[in-house]
């Protein structure tokens, strides 16, 4: 059976990965907030945890994918 080639391109940069690092680190200290200027609440979910982290590396312009859009529905003709 042939093997899969994989790609060899990075979808995300050494800086967004530092970056995740850095909110799952500030999550299990308990120090990671949501919201603006972090006056929400605290973060207790991985996910969100990883989406404040891509999107702070976004702002310091680190190579990270675009966000997906969601898909707006077509009215059919």
């Amino acid at each position: 059976m042939p093997q899969k080639k994989k790609s060899s391109r990075r979808r995300y940069g050494k800086a967004a990965q530092k970056s995740v690092a850095s909110a799952m680190r500030r999550k299990k200290h308990g120090t990671l907030r949501s919201g603006k200027g972090g006056r929400g609440g605290k973060v207790e979910s991985r996910e969100q945890a990883i989406a404040i982290g891509l999107s702070e590396a976004r702002k310091k312009g680190a190579k990270v994918p675009r966000k997906k859009n969601s898909v707006a529905i077509q009215p059919i003709l």
